[in-house]
This record gives C-alpha cells, structure tokens and sequence, in this order.
C-alpha cells in the first residue's frame, strides 16, 4: 500500500465521519420509533419523550410520517458512503506496518478516526477546563461527553493495534522456536481469540440489544447514551479484531521469522529529527538533551 499522501481528504474524511456517526447515533431513538416501535405504550412514550428532548433540530419535520428527519437519514446514508471513501483513501504511514491488504483498510481507516476522536477529546476537555476555569461556567456535558468518547477511543484502538501487530506480545520463548512452530502458536492464538470473541457475542449480545432497543442512557443532567452504545459497540469491535487476526494470520503465514529486541521500540525517524535539532556535536542551541547548559555548569564548578 502507498505511504500516506497528507492529502486534505485524508483530513476530512474521518472527521466527516466523527460528524455524521455523532448525529445518527444522538438521534437513533427516530429510526428505532419508526421501525421497532416498542409494543408497551409507556415504553414507547418514555422514547419518543426523550427523542423530543434531545433532538437538535425539533423544527425539521419527519420524512415519510416518522420521526427521523432529512438530516437524520442524510446521516444514515453518509455513514456508509464516508466508510468505503476512507477505506479507498487511506494510505500508509512511515511508521506504520508495511504488509497492508485490501482487507487491512478498514481497520487502518478506523484507526485514522479514532486519531480525530482524540482531538476531539482533547478539544472538549481544553474547552471545560476554559470554561470553569476562566469564564467560571462550567458544562453539563464536556465529563460525559469525554467519558463517552474515551470509551469509543479505548475500543477503537484495539482494532487498529491489532492490525498493526503492536498489541503486547511476549516474544521470549516464541523467537526461538523454528517457523513451523511459530506458525502453530499463531493459530492457537488465533483459535482462542475467535473462541473468546464468539462467547463474548453469544454472552452478551441479549444484554447489548436490550440496553440499544430501551436506548438506556447515563442518568446525568447531560444525559448521553452510552450504555446503548458502548455495548453494542464492544461486541462489534471485538468481532472485528477476530476478524483482523485471522486476516493477520493469512497476511503473515508465508512471512520471514523476525527476531524482536529492545531496538524495535525506537522510532529512527525520531532520533533522526532530533539528531537534526541538536546538532552534530549534541551541544547546539537547540540541545533537547541540555548538554550544553549541563557543560558549562560542570566547568563553572
């Protein structure tokens, strides 16, 4: 796969996404109104009550006599449409793990989101401690909102580290085995995820629908979903990463033996860069390590 342009799409893609799953997923209750409307009444009174609360646009009339409006179903259709334009777009890193398939873009596609989504994290957390801080306003929503998208963030990473083979991995014993057996560890790995992922599924799956259909939500002043969605959410995620082991497994079966150190943990183009900033001697200006600042004291004592 090619290296990673830096191109503005590779930008606004996920962060179109981040727009368009944030407002679809505020506004589900519309769609689960219109198309699994709960049969007990105050049920379905409770959903609609809260749907009508949290609506961000109350005025915008509902298509074809439902709740879900134009932009609810626009969000609905750029939802899957902004997915394939990502997974066409993305492109490799240099630091990033260099066997990639067509089967990896979609894990790598959701790891560029889950990078926005830590900007967005890190903007409504700058944005709270402003607030409080300096205006003396604090929020209803920055705590859950952070919570919220930290869940999604810690979920997403999985997937994309998977992918990446960055996952902790104990190599002690498993570098010295000839490739046959590395092989045989791999699919043992393998087996034990999909098993682990399928229980995971069958386990919780009556628990996630449950918690998605009442559209169970955190009982604060700002109120946001997250029980109907983080659960539903670990069960989807954690299928993925089943699924990106084995493709893993596929992408590396026929691949050379790596042996692993404590020199895979160094970043060269980093070392490279500040090589740069403090010069060939390492006492230059702009010495990162203050060697120079460390030398002149020494020779003033």
């Amino acid at each position: 796969m090619q290296q990673r342009s830096g191109s503005l799409i590779e930008w606004v893609v996920p962060m179109a996404f981040i727009a368009s799953a944030g407002w679809l997923v505020w506004h589900i209750p519309a769609f689960i109104l219109d198309f699994l409307p709960p049969d007990d009444p105050s049920q379905f009174d409770k959903l609609s009550a809260l749907f009508k609360r949290n609506d961000v646009a109350p005025n915008l009339p509902g298509l074809f006599g439902g709740f879900a409006d134009i932009v609810d179903w626009l969000s609905l259709i750029l939802v899957p449409v902004l997915t394939v334009i990502g997974v066409m777009t993305v492109r490799r890193a240099a630091m990033e793990f260099e066997s990639w398939r067509p089967a990896d873009r979609l894990a790598v596609f959701i790891g560029r989101v889950t990078m926005m989504m830590i900007v967005c994290l890190c903007s409504v957390m700058l944005y709270e401690v402003f607030v409080r801080y300096i205006m003396n306003a604090a929020t209803l929503w920055a705590n859950e909102l952070s919570l919220w998208l930290a869940g999604f963030i810690f979920l997403t990473a999985g997937l994309y580290a998977m992918q990446q083979r960055s996952h902790i991995r104990i190599f002690l014993i498993y570098d010295l085995m000839p490739r046959w057996a590395q092989r045989t560890c791999d699919t043992i790995s393998v087996l034990l995820i999909l098993t682990f992922a399928f229980f995971l599924v069958y386990g919780g799956y009556g628990e996630a629908f449950d918690k998605f259909y009442r559209w169970e939500t955190f009982g604060t002043a700002f109120d946001p979903p997250i029980p109907a969605t983080l659960k539903p959410a670990v069960l989807i995620v954690i299928s993925l990463v089943a699924v990106q082991a084995v493709i893993n497994l596929i992408s590396d079966w026929n691949a050379e033996p790596v042996e692993h150190s404590a020199a895979d943990d160094i970043d060269e183009d980093e070392l490279r860069r500040l090589r740069e900033a403090v010069g060939a001697s390492g006492v230059g200006d702009e010495d990162v390590t203050r060697g120079k600042i460390q030398s002149s004291i020494g020779s003033k004592s």
